[in-house]
């Protein structure tokens, strides 16, 4: 599914007149607000799909639309959220990491949410428009696993149907995510095809809803796909940075802080993160996997009914993401992150596997807290780059989208393997 095929089709695309107008009329003031009419943010988004998906499509924007401006829909959303989902998380201020970096680090505990994540709050957004949409099943696809289960669990919660499509490589590593999918009642498809991670899961998905689309409703997992997709799932996580704004003025004397970092891989929690400050003077900052680098290695491109950077040779065939993250092993990122990229309003960067698992490790030995492997990502490059690119005493927010309990089998292989000898040294010293 590169540019050269796949859902690379330009049916539903839409007309890039007037964007250059667009991009250039874009200020902090109204970022990460509706994007143009055929779905695009600047050059990046729009619709790429087949015919028989363009109906879906519209479906999907009309219903998400019409429940967006009800105020019953968002008040269901609201209280199912926080008598359900345990919102609002708090936001922790972490005393011997910040003695440690010479950095004020308040961390947004998108953990201590029901099932463990951010993933919660746009999986129950997406399951209340399958029941408004009078559909019975949900589709997802997962890489990490904690989409799959959220999307289990509300299935479960609202009596539907669901499948999730998980690459073989990520059932393995994330077992016990695959056997909370199934408890929970939902079916687990392996995904045998291609690199057998997250990317192939996607593309099964979408032919999944292809065939079944009279009663099945994509429940995407991040900020990507065709449009409405990554705005919906933005607006769903939205709710990540605007707890985050208020919470952290109330700790900062009215302040906002002067970072604020979160790992991307499609980029759904960075995104809702990065919509409650878009506005502020805080630095944005999204941290990709080294080997996923589709923000900082990328170019533009069209891949599961959107353009966006994504990994690719000089052919414009997709090229195989590596992470130690099975939620960050994806070859693009978000269209508007790429958007956010071009306007320099956001600043992408890398951490690499050995940086990770120190970090880790830091956050567990200091804080009492294990993070995913994802979030685990942003942490590294804080710890990186205090006292460098971010100045000492500076206060940085950091999204913990996920908690580590499903990474601490894989992470204790490792380091008994000795494959992060030298990372877990340093991080105990």
């Amino acid at each position: 599914m590169s540019r050269a095929g796949g859902f690379g089709g330009g049916a539903g695309a839409g007309s890039r007149g007037g964007l250059e107008a667009e991009t250039q009329r874009s200020v902090k003031g109204n970022l990460m607000v509706r994007p143009a009419p055929d779905g695009r943010f600047g050059e990046f988004g729009g619709r790429f799909v087949p015919e028989s998906l363009v109906p879906a499509c519209l479906e999907l924007e009309q219903a998400f639309d019409e429940a967006w401006a009800s105020q019953e829909f968002r008040s269901e959303l609201s209280r199912i959220l926080r008598e359900y989902g345990g919102r609002p998380t708090p936001v922790t201020r972490c005393v011997r990491l910040s003695e440690r970096l010479g950095v004020e680090v308040l961390l947004k505990r998108e953990d201590l949410a029901h099932t463990g994540s951010h993933k919660l709050n746009n999986v129950i957004g997406q399951a209340l428009l399958t029941r408004r949409m009078g559909k019975r099943r949900l589709v997802a696809e997962t890489g990490a696993g904690q989409h799959g289960v959220a999307a289990a669990t509300a299935a479960a919660l609202f009596g539907l149907e669901c499948t999730v499509y998980m690459g073989e490589v990520d059932t393995e590593r994330q077992a016990l995510n695959v056997f909370r999918m199934e408890l929970l009642g939902a079916e687990v498809r392996p995904v045998r095809s291609g690199s057998r991670t997250l990317k192939d899961a996607v593309n099964d998905a979408l032919r999944d809803w292809v065939a079944t689309v009279g009663h099945t409703h994509y429940c995407i997992g991040s900020v990507m796909g065709p449009h409405p997709f990554p705005y919906m799932v933005r607006e769903f996580q939205r709710v990540i940075g605007d707890e985050a704004r208020a919470q952290c003025r109330e700790l900062l004397g009215g302040a906002d802080p002067d970072v604020v970092v979160a790992c991307v891989g499609g980029g759904s929690n960075a995104a809702g993160t990065f919509a409650g400050f878009v506005d502020s003077g805080a630095r944005l900052v999204g941290v990709e996997a080294f080997g996923g680098a589709a923000a900082t290695r990328g170019a533009p491109g069209i891949l599961h009914g959107m353009k966006s950077h994504l990994l690719q040779d000089e052919v414009g065939q997709i090229q195989e993401a590596e992470s130690i993250s099975a939620g960050l092993d994806y070859p693009g990122i978000g269209p508007e992150h790429a958007y956010l990229a071009a306007l320099g309003r956001a600043t992408y960067v890398t951490a690499s596997d050995e940086e990770v698992v120190a970090a880790f490790r830091l956050l567990s030995e200091t804080e009492g807290i294990i993070p995913a492997l994802e979030p685990a990502h942003a942490l590294a490059w804080l710890v990186r780059e205090a006292g460098r690119a971010v100045p000492r005493g500076a206060t940085v927010l950091l999204t913990l989208s996920g908690r580590g309990d499903k990474d601490v089998a894989q992470v204790r292989d490792l380091l008994r393997a000795g494959a992060f000898g030298r990372a877990s040294a340093q991080s105990a010293s």
